[in-house]
């Protein structure tokens, strides 16, 4: 429960409001160790607040990136309000240190907590307020230049999200008119991403170097808490992938070429159906996709059904900040919303928000299992008092999502319960499963892709821009796909543009592929044990948050904490072989 430190009605946005009750946090004695225990939990009240008042600035302005006043808020938040509560930050982390040190806190239970708070400290450079905010100011300006992406296209103008469907038309002339129109609405902004970029990489290096670190790739990982692996775990995976994976693609993509019966594999005959079935159409709009996820997750398990109908019907829509807790969730694709999807945590009131482009497709339906996934994870903590146990390391929040893909999909097909799930034809139910395990390994190349591609842009801070693409275009060479590219060559240059991650979240993506591999075991855990055992492992794992390092957190789901060639090779075996038990 809440403790009454932080008022109800505080505004958590305005920061004449916040320092009162920072202030008071630090001028706080802390004389024994019970003195801190209280402290913490006022404190975490605190972030919570803070926490939950930029999350729904955020939420509005990605909703709606052409609602000049949820651009201006969260603008002003990070401009005006986050450079301030930095510093202060910083001191209570240092209070934090010293107390611990003087009262003998240091136990087991705030093991992880007080691990985070000395790197933390230890980064901190007042310098670097400003570089921070002026890297939130260009993540903005990404997300608005993408989330402006249309096409006019079949008659109508469409985002980028909605031409993805016609991938999976069997009509070749028209998914290669598709592709190409989406690919040529890219290319127009491909300078200004450039340029947002380029003066990201300057602002991160000066970051770094500010802070001691030889490059940005040292900083993050102190930054992120990666305490449990390092670079060389990194290229181990790296060279896992590009071993057991990246053969097994292209044998796939050679495979889906001959039944196509075309020469040349081009990027517009990737999601087409080889037998030239219609797309897959689970679901129509928002509130079709929620209705049909509430029976798979009846049919997988009563207690997770029961949070996922918490999240709503999926008929709401976020139009200001005010609707973020009463909306929690806004899933269709419309013009002027940022790309991707995700879950946020409104860590005052323990509640998840998703956030996704949905558009019919069956790509909608593993981005909904994945950020309900997230959302479950919240949920099944939120009962912990510390709002920073509330949140988990991102290779692990990541299995709780990934794992979602993996053990619904048994359900998403036909069942004699009466309900009707996704796939109610048992052909595009197998062909559904079929996507879908080959889905957990197309993406680890493109994981390593992006890993390996960071790794270099930030141990190479002062590259040309011609040097970044022949430094893209050898780790696509190595890792990407075998499809054709002659003619195309200005796109593939580019195609790093799409990923969202390298400017709002840099060095972040290598967590994907640590936690694919998870979820890839508790999968097969599920099929050698029984899903209800799978089940329990998962939900035991996601009731600890972030409270055990991170390969704490993959013991209590009875998980390898291994990334390793061993690890993804056994995997991609298993794979194939439960691939080559789904006919096509």
């Amino acid at each position: 429960m809440p403790t009454a430190f932080v008022p109800e009605t505080l505004d958590a946005t305005d920061f004449t409001h916040l320092e009162p009750l920072i202030r008071a946090l630090l001028d706080r004695p802390l004389m024994a160790a019970g003195d801190v225990e209280a402290w913490l939990l006022d404190r975490s009240d605190l972030y919570a607040a803070i926490s939950e008042g930029r999350a729904r600035l955020y939420i509005a302005m990605t909703c709606n990136t052409e609602d000049e006043g949820a651009q201006q808020a969260y603008a002003r938040y990070i401009e005006d309000v986050a450079p301030k509560l930095t510093p202060l930050f910083f001191e209570l982390d240092r209070k934090l240190v010293e107390a611990a040190n003087t009262t003998g806190l240091n136990m087991p239970r705030y093991a992880v907590l007080l691990r985070n708070a000395k790197a933390d400290v230890d980064l901190f450079r007042p310098e670097n307020v400003l570089l921070e905010t002026q890297l939130a100011q260009l993540a903005q300006r990404y997300d608005q230049v993408a989330g402006a992406m249309t096409v006019e296209f079949d008659g109508r103008e469409q985002t980028l999200p909605q031409m993805a469907r016609y991938q999976e038309m069997t009509d070749r002339a028209v998914r290669e008119r598709a592709w190409r129109a989406s690919a040529a609405r890219r290319l127009r902004d491909r300078d200004t991403i450039d340029a947002i970029y380029d003066e990201m990489v300057a602002l991160r290096d000066r970051v770094a170097k500010n802070a001691g670190y030889a490059d940005y790739v040292g900083y993050a990982f102190t930054s992120k808490h990666r305490f449990d692996y390092d670079v060389a775990a990194c290229v181990r995976f790296h060279d896992g992938v590009a071993d057991a994976i990246v053969p097994l693609v292209r044998a796939l993509e050679d495979e889906r070429r001959r039944s196509l019966g075309v020469e040349r594999l081009c990027p517009w005959d990737l999601s087409v159906d080889v037998k030239g079935r219609p797309p897959l159409r689970p679901f129509e709009g928002g509130a079709d996709l929620i209705r049909k996820g509430r029976v798979v997750m009846h049919r997988l398990d009563h207690r997770l059904a029961g949070l996922f109908e918490q999240l709503g019907d999926g008929t709401g829509r976020v139009q200001s900040a005010a609707d973020v807790g009463r909306v929690m969730l806004d899933l269709d694709s419309r013009k002027g919303k940022a790309p991707g999807g995700y879950q946020y945590n409104l860590d005052r009131l323990r509640k998840p928000f998703i956030f996704m482009n949905a558009a019919g497709m069956h790509r909608d339906v593993e981005t909904l299992v994945h950020e309900a996934g997230h959302a479950f994870h919240s949920m099944l903590c939120a009962d912990e008092p510390l709002s920073e146990y509330r949140e988990s390391p991102t290779e692990f929040a990541e299995v709780a999502s990934m794992s979602m893909e993996l053990l619904t999909m048994r359900h998403w097909g036909p069942s004699g319960d009466g309900r009707e799930g996704f796939y109610p034809n048992e052909e595009d139910f197998r062909r559904a499963c079929r996507d879908q395990l080959k889905h957990s390994v197309l993406l680890l190349p493109w994981i390593a892709t992006i890993d390996a591609f960071q790794h270099w842009v930030y141990t190479h801070p002062g590259h040309t821009r011609a040097a970044r693409t022949a430094q893209w275009l050898a780790i696509d060479d190595r890792f990407g796909s075998s499809v054709s590219w002659a003619g195309l060559e200005d796109v593939r240059a580019s195609l790093w543009h799409r990923q969202m991650h390298l400017f709002d979240h840099p060095l972040y993506y290598i967590e994907y592929g640590i936690a694919q591999l998870g979820a890839l075991q508790l999968w097969l855990h599920a099929l050698e044990a029984g899903e209800a055992s799978a089940v329990e492992r998962y939900m035991r794992a996601l009731r600890l948050g972030g409270s055990r390092p991170l390969p704490a957190l993959f013991e209590a789901a009875g998980l390898t904490f291994d990334f390793g060639p061993e690890t993804v090779r056994r995997l991609a075996d298993r794979v194939r072989a439960e691939l080559a038990k789904i006919p096509e």
